[in-house]
């Protein structure tokens, strides 16, 4: 039987909203960071859609029109960078060798991870952009044979789970330096740890919105080199 949600064609896209709307009241009024809004979205689109039996075709056919905002939202994340320039200008060593060794981290973890668990081919590099943001990550995933779907999946959970722990991991190491704490969120958790960072502060926001596109570039540049390990 066609329901009401599968011949509305802005159906995704108003579930969406309408969940991650929520999950912003439940963090604002509960103060804990496992209640992350995208992760209390994400599980209430499921639930939803289970409830009332929905297909997931059915629910992206809507909902895909959110990911046409992605590209120019990335692009919005060089306006901090830009109020910034003088303290990158001031760190440009540190930040270099802090984002070179964030992606370095980041593929190889996964190619270890990969030869650990016996990985094919098509899932080391369906995880290797994990932690770059979802508009660049789909495209590399594509273009080496991964399956965008997962890498999507694994993008989101990577930044979810940044965002959650960052605050108690720079506790439990020790980290205070704005520009670190930036760095290290936007290299590890993308577009969502910016969030967090920003939450952070300004300087935090802007140093990771600059890892977040350089580690996006790079990792374009070199993840067919990367996926040639395996």
């Amino acid at each position: 039987m066609i329901t009401f949600f599968e011949t509305s064609l802005f159906f995704g896209v108003s579930i969406s909203l309408i969940a991650y709307f929520i999950g912003v009241v439940i963090k604002r009024r509960v103060h804990l960071a496992i209640l992350n809004p995208l992760l209390v979205a994400v599980v209430l689109v499921i639930i939803f859609i289970n409830i009332f039996d929905i297909k997931y075709d059915t629910y992206n056919e809507g909902a895909k029109y959110l990911s046409y905002l992605l590209t120019p939202a990335t692009v919005c994340l060089a306006v901090p960078l830009y109020e910034q320039l003088k303290l990158l200008r001031k760190n440009i060593k540190a930040v270099i060798l802090g984002i070179l060794s964030g992606i370095l981290a980041n593929i190889l973890g996964i190619f270890f991870l990969s030869k650990l668990f016996g990985f094919t081919h098509e899932l080391y590099v369906t995880l290797l952009p994990k932690s770059i943001t979802t508009a660049i990550g789909m495209g590399v995933s594509s273009e080496l044979g991964g399956i965008v779907t997962i890498t999507v999946a694994a993008i989101t959970i990577t930044g979810i789970l940044g965002n959650v722990i960052a605050e108690g991991v720079f506790k439990i190491f020790g980290i205070k330096e704005p520009v670190a704490k930036g760095l290290a969120l936007g290299n590890s958790a993308h577009a969502v740890g910016t969030a967090k960072a920003m939450e952070l502060g300004t300087i935090e926001g802007a140093m990771s919105s600059l890892a977040v596109a350089v580690a996006g570039l790079l990792t374009v540049l070199t993840a067919s080199v990367f996926a040639q390990m395996m």
